[in-house]
């Protein structure tokens, strides 16, 4: 797989416009997004409400996913 840089811009339907065209023509692309760091902190936020409020991941509330403690193993220290 080989990569292209480009620039761009998300608009507010979430469409990515590149500011410029490219020389490839008719090709399937996977696409890889980076931003700066302020629109991180924004994205992280949005993706933990998203995370905490989707259905998917309701089992994570049953009883039978509340497996280990505050006693269990040893603190972590980063």
């Amino acid at each position: 797989m080989r990569a292209i840089e480009a620039t761009g811009e998300i608009d507010k339907k979430g469409v990515l416009r590149l500011d410029g065209p490219l020389s490839l023509r008719e090709k399937k692309v996977k696409v890889i997004i980076l931003m700066s760091e302020e629109d991180e902190e924004i994205e992280e936020k949005r993706w933990l409400s998203a995370m905490t409020s989707n259905p998917a991941f309701d089992f994570l509330h049953q009883e039978q996913e509340n497996q280990y403690s505050l006693q269990d193993g040893e603190p972590f220290h980063d």
